[in-house]
């Protein structure tokens, strides 16, 4: 069971350039590397990467899954047992919360009754959740992404910036014009904001889904976007879902 860094990319879903940033901070080594610079990966590389991909699918960031797979007493089989019962946690809440949905849906329509403790049955801050892009979790997320692709420049931090504001300006005048984020004119301006980030970062679909929690969570973006119009963060995070749901799912 031997594979190429390509081929671990295509079965994975993990970006040719993720993996070499593994390599780099040594989380993820490959087994063997040719003379010819080829990296190569075998089972236990493979496992490691899917212990990866399971912690940071319970958010976890990366110096936090370095040190667990790093411990003495990490044991694969145990960590496994633990990732099925969280996600099993997860799915039972989720059928609960969709369950809730068709009730509502039922008792809006007239052909269900609900009693008001059945309008919240599934709802637990305290549970944990498998999609999960605030706070440090997103912004580790989008570190992790720029330091894939490579540091970014003064020059090139000042045309991001520059483009950016160009774009959030065009999109505050679509709000004015009472557009929806479905529009093709927003669209067409999203579309513009993912080709301009793309350039510097490992843009996948979890990192610009990371950016819309952010632009809706984060104080110092709510601070920006504010200042231009208080309805243009919340506005451009639903038009990146939306993006992001029609062409990169």
């Amino acid at each position: 069971m031997r594979c190429t860094v390509n081929e671990l990319a295509k079965i994975s879903g993990v970006s040719v350039r993720t993996l070499h940033w593994y390599d780099e901070i040594c989380l993820l080594k490959p087994a063997f590397i040719e003379a010819n610079g080829y990296r190569y990966y075998e089972e236990e590389q493979l496992l490691q990467l899917q212990q990866i991909l399971f912690f940071r699918e319970l958010g976890f960031k990366l110096k936090d899954i370095q040190k667990v797979l790093a411990s003495d007493d990490f044991d694969r089989l145990k960590a496994l047992d633990t990732h099925r019962h969280l996600l099993e946690v997860n799915a039972n809440r989720i059928r609960q919360l969709i369950s809730t949905i068709d009730n509502t849906i039922s008792h809006l329509r007239g052909k269900y009754n609900m009693n008001q403790q059945d309008y919240y049955a599934g709802f637990d801050a305290n549970k944990p959740t498998i999609i999960h892009y605030s706070g440090l979790v997103a912004e580790d997320l989008i570190g992790e992404s720029v330091k894939a692709r490579g540091n970014m420049s003064e020059a090139d931090k000042q045309i991001v910036a520059q483009e950016g504001n160009r774009i959030y300006k065009a999109i505050t005048e679509c709000i004015y014009q009472n557009m929806t984020t479905r529009t093709d004119t927003v669209q067409a301006l999203v579309e513009q904001h993912y080709q301009l980030f793309q350039r510097h970062h490992d843009m996948t679909k979890d990192v610009y889904l990371a950016y819309a929690q952010l632009y809706c969570e984060s104080p110092d973006f709510r601070k920006i976007f504010d200042k231009i119009h208080p309805k243009l963060a919340n506005f451009i995070a639903e038009a990146i879902r939306f993006y992001v749901a029609k062409n990169l799912s």
